[in-house]
């Protein structure tokens, strides 16, 4: 050991002269503290190299007023040299080769230490940055109600890998290099609690104001929905209601108009002008949607029919509807139609056959239409002459019963929804239908008023006859009506 001390106070007595002993002091200067704590102690004569930083300090000049140099920790290593020192004193001095390697060895002394300082400076940097960062995030825990704390990237490059040894031999850590360590493994565990705990924190408050924003939206807006469809209901249920009474408000209406024209007819004419019940006729006078008569009975089921009736049309175009029979799952069940320029024509069940009649001379005419449901067989008589006839007309079809019989109306819906345009204007006599197809014979006989034939399923009665809407009931001698016209 007293050999490897004194190889360095040789080293230091020959590289640093008094002309060169300031950049050397200063070295020394800025690692009194590695110095101190790697060399040394116990010989007082050594001050200069490995005493306490007064010492150190002592042996360069400094700036006049400035403050000394601050303490900083590093490693300070030095590389052992000969156990022998060469002699010194005139003409004894050291060869060109070695004050050339002793003089690199300082230089290499000297880079080292610059080295040391700049690194210990560098973590002290980290420290203070570390040291903001740890300030800032526990600040933000602190007030997560502000919007939440961001999260603390992790610290990176916090222990700086280990630096080799200068002259191949890592010494061990001084106290002060591990304490810093210990100090920014600390500061690094912290920050990982934080990072852990601001996740959970922010996940469990942030975000469920939105979502409970949202919920509540939803449910309100549902509630709102349920709130519509109810009002559209009980909206809907009031304006049936409201057409239901306004419906039954214009029957009774025009059932009270009716009953007061026919008695001023009564009051202007004196009594009825016929006796029995099937000798009056039903009139139209105009054409339009409320003028009707309706018969009180209606249609059994039915397999074949035959309807006859005596009518005179004044309509400028088409005849119009002289009857139609309506049930619920069928409104056009049975009709006899003339509309605009189409030809006559006879529904069943919404099946069309055209008829071969002309009844647009103004006179009076009997009509008679014959159908079976066997193949769908049809016939059709003007004035007790067949003038048509054909097959496939609702073949197979049963007339259903309940439905409505309407005169001088086309019905789109039970009973009602009629159609001006498809009004019948004239008069009508001699409403009757049977449950089976007459014989050509047996309408002849009705229409030369030979025969009396009645009805076997609907007769023409007064009583079962109503008339709507300023229609009215006349009387009417169906011969006589014909030699007339």
């Amino acid at each position: 050991m007293l050999a490897f001390l004194g190889a360095i106070i040789c080293i230091i007595a020959s590289v640093h002269p008094a002309g060169t002993a300031a950049p050397a002091a200063v070295a020394a200067a800025d690692n009194d503290s590695a110095a101190a704590a790697l060399l040394p102690a116990a010989d007082k004569g050594l001050g200069a190299l490995h005493g306490p930083a007064e010492a150190l300090a002592s042996a360069g000049p400094r700036l006049p007023g400035g403050p000394p140099p601050p303490p900083l920790f590093s490693r300070f290593v030095c590389t052992p040299l000969s156990a022998e020192c060469p002699a010194t004193g005139p003409g004894t001095g050291p060869g060109p080769e070695e004050l050339l390697a002793l003089r690199s060895a300082a230089a290499q002394l000297r880079r080292t230490a610059l080295e040391q300082k700049e690194r210990i400076r560098m973590d002290q940097e980290t420290i203070r940055e570390l040291t903001g960062k740890l300030s800032r995030c526990e600040g933000g825990l602190r007030a997560p109600s502000a919007g939440g704390a961001a999260a603390v990237p992790p610290a990176a490059g916090l222990r700086a890998a280990p630096r080799p040894g200068t002259m191949g031999h890592p010494p061990a850590e001084p106290p002060a290099v591990r304490e810093l360590e210990e100090a920014v493994r600390a500061l690094q565990d912290r920050i990982d609690r934080i990072e852990q705990e601001l996740p959970a924190r922010t996940n469990g408050s942030a975000p469920t104001a939105p979502a409970l924003a949202r919920d509540a939206l939803h449910t309100k807006m549902e509630q709102l929905e349920e709130q519509l469809l109810s009002k559209i209901l009980t909206l809907q249920k009031e304006r049936q209601a409201a057409n239901t009474d306004r419906n039954q408000h214009q029957h009774d209406i025009e059932k009270e108009l009716s009953s007061l024209q026919n008695r001023v007819t009564e009051l202007e004419h004196g009594p009825q002008g016929y006796s029995p019940p099937d000798a009056f006729k039903v009139t139209i006078p105009v054409q339009n949607n409320y003028m009707y008569a309706r018969m009180k009975k209606s249609l059994p089921e039915l397999y074949a029919f035959t309807i006859c009736m005596w009518l005179k049309s004044k309509a400028l175009g088409g005849l119009g509807t002289p009857f139609s029979y309506s049930v619920p799952s069928q409104s056009n069940e049975i009709v006899l139609l003339e509309w605009g320029s189409n030809p006559l024509e006879l529904l069943i069940n919404d099946k069309v056959a055209q008829l071969p009649l002309s009844l647009k001379d103004k006179a009076w005419h009997h009509v008679c239409v014959a159908w079976t449901t066997r193949d769908g067989k049809w016939s059709a008589y003007q004035d007790g002459e067949q003038r048509g006839a054909g097959e496939n007309l609702a073949s197979w079809h049963a007339i259903k019963p309940q439905g409505v019989i309407i005169l001088g109306q086309e019905q789109d819906t039970l009973g009602g929804r009629f159609d001006a345009t498809q009004a019948f204007v004239g008069e009508l006599a001699q409403f009757s239908v049977w449950d089976h197809m007459l014989a050509p014979a047996e309408i002849l006989a009705l229409a030369n008023c030979t025969s009396r034939l009645q009805g076997n399923v609907i007769q023409w009665d007064d009583q079962a006859v109503e008339v709507f809407g300023g229609a009215s009931k006349g009387s009417f001698a169906a011969c006589e009506e014909g030699r007339k016209a």
